[in-house]
């Protein structure tokens, strides 16, 4: 299976057990930052680059914009802002509220479509 396919299985998985409205809110917090994270490593494995590490996520794409373009600060700021802004305060504390999660799911779905166009583009 390649990288390619790796991550875009990963991405599923996650987001699947991530919309579980069984499990928790903390754990659906990390599920659906990993799935984001896999579907951003999809879409740069699609032009045979690999991020490797989701701290290397704004430089491998400020490195690489052909992967996502106009969107690319667009991404990595969406994505920066789950990570350090909105998954921590359910990672390490008990301080997120509702109104989080919804900022967590909103901001998630937006790097999923800007992610699928990319993934559907032929070019």
């Amino acid at each position: 299976m390649s990288k390619f396919e790796n991550h875009k299985k990963l991405y599923l998985n996650f987001k699947g057990d991530a919309e579980n409205e069984d499990v928790s809110f903390p754990s659906r917090a990390e599920l659906y930052f990993l799935s984001i994270y896999h579907l951003i490593e999809s879409c740069a494995a699609k032009y045979r680059i690999h991020i490797n590490k989701h701290q290397k996520v704004r430089i491998t794409l400020e490195n690489n914009p052909h992967i996502f373009e106009k969107e690319t600060e667009n991404i990595w700021r969406l994505f920066q802002d789950i990570e350090n802004k909105i998954r921590p305060k359910f990672t390490y504390g008990f301080s997120w509220t509702d109104k989080d999660f919804n900022e967590l799911k909103e901001k998630y779905y937006k790097l999923e479509e800007i992610c699928i166009k990319v993934l559907t583009d032929e070019s």
